[in-house]
């Protein structure tokens, strides 16, 4: 019996790859893994929500935006510090928030404080609606920030703080400030 020998055809990058392991260099790097979830940037805060309510739940929704908002937005020309949501007629609606015109908008730029509809499921919606129909709980946006390229809405559930309650929370941080500024002094020396 004769042994054949057959040699088998191998594409070049398989060839080179050989070569290299044959001659001891590395291997070639695979590429970076990416991150697990959709990266996630803050554009805006509402520093005054925290201040005025205490926060008792916190839901994403989308916003619905005109071409030059998105813009704005993306730029930091936005103001939600006296705006608020409200349910109407089984949708919810961002109210007297200000994003400012788009300086490069033409005559067909936005309304800075029109009324904005927020993409919520309707389970969300008629729970939502409920609660803040309560005495003294409302609807507050916390912050507007870019997920995967669209922009979404953190939206609380909020009752509003009591001037005592604004007070101790005041003297509180203030206390925190003064530990902290003690126990960096301590190490400093």
């Amino acid at each position: 019996m004769t042994e054949s020998t057959s040699v088998v055809a191998m594409p070049s990058w398989v060839q080179l790859s050989a070569t290299r392991m044959a001659r001891g260099a590395a291997p070639p790097k695979a590429a970076p893994a990416r991150s697990a979830g959709p990266r996630i940037r803050t554009l805006v805060t509402n520093r005054q929500a925290q201040h005025e309510y205490h926060i008792l739940e916190a839901v994403e929704a989308g916003i619905a935006l005109q071409g030059t908002e998105v813009k704005s937005i993306r730029a930091g020309n936005v103001n939600l510090r006296d705006a608020y949501a409200r349910a109407e007629n089984g949708e919810i609606w961002l109210w007297n928030a200000h994003i400012a015109p788009f300086d490069q908008g033409n005559r067909w730029n936005h309304e800075p404080r029109r009324p904005r509809k927020l993409l919520l499921h309707t389970r969300e919606i008629g729970r939502l609606a409920s609660k803040a129909s309560e005495s003294g709980s409302t609807l507050v946006p916390l912050r507007l920030y870019e997920k995967g390229g669209k922009i979404k809405l953190e939206l609380g559930l909020g009752r509003g703080k009591r001037q005592y309650d604004k007070r101790a929370a005041i003297a509180e941080r203030e206390t925190k400030r003064e530990i902290d500024r003690a126990i960096k002094e301590a190490y400093a020396r």
